[in-house]
């Protein structure tokens, strides 16, 4: 799928409110992982941001937050959103599969782009991952279970997420993943991984 391809299907969803994975409010994982002091003000990324109700609510609690996405409804969206309530973030419109950092953050909060991309594109993403986290920075990852074939969403099985992220790049939390329930009927399974140094 080419770049343009790929911005006109997501738009095409947001414009026809075909948006199943949008709660309309912040995911309660990030909400448990603030009230429980695993995430504290820093620099994070979102990618995959959509409407922005996490970038709103990082902003909020005095993150230096940058999110992405490709759709331009959405960026205008979170836009919106953040210009609303006073909030500052830096919002950047594009292909995250191919966006470069110039200065890699200490997190990342990955909830919907892992699950949004065909298969053969995860360890490209899995780079991208490493690429834009400082060394023992903090990727809080939901892992969409969908128990079903096809996408997106696609299924994030646990399993094969262990072998992407392995233990030569990656220190998983030694605590079994929260499991979150999505409106959609799906859960995911919330954890956290540190970005290991070379």
């Amino acid at each position: 799928m080419t770049k343009i391809d790929e911005e006109t299907q997501w738009e095409s969803r947001y414009k026809s409110g075909n948006t199943g994975w949008d709660r309309g409010a912040s995911s309660p994982s990030l909400i448990t992982q603030l009230d429980n002091k695993n995430l504290t003000p820093c620099s994070i990324l979102i990618p995959g941001c959509g409407r922005g109700y996490e970038v709103a609510l990082l902003a909020e609690r005095g993150f230096n937050v940058t999110a992405i996405d490709i759709a331009p409804s959405a960026i205008k969206e979170v836009k919106g959103l953040l210009a609303q309530q006073g909030l500052i973030a830096s919002i950047i419109k594009a292909n995250f599969l191919e966006w470069v950092t110039e200065k890699p953050f200490d997190a990342i909060y990955e909830q919907t782009s892992i699950c949004a991309l065909p298969p053969e594109n995860w360890e490209a993403y899995e780079k991208k991952l490493r690429s834009w986290l400082k060394p023992e920075g903090m990727l809080f990852a939901n892992f969409l279970q969908t128990d079903q074939p096809g996408g997106p969403p696609f299924h994030c099985d646990i399993g094969v997420m262990k072998k992407l992220f392995s233990s030569a790049n990656w220190e998983w939390s030694q605590k079994p993943p929260m499991r979150i329930e999505h409106p959609s009927g799906k859960h995911e399974l919330v954890t956290i991984l540190k970005h290991k140094t070379t």
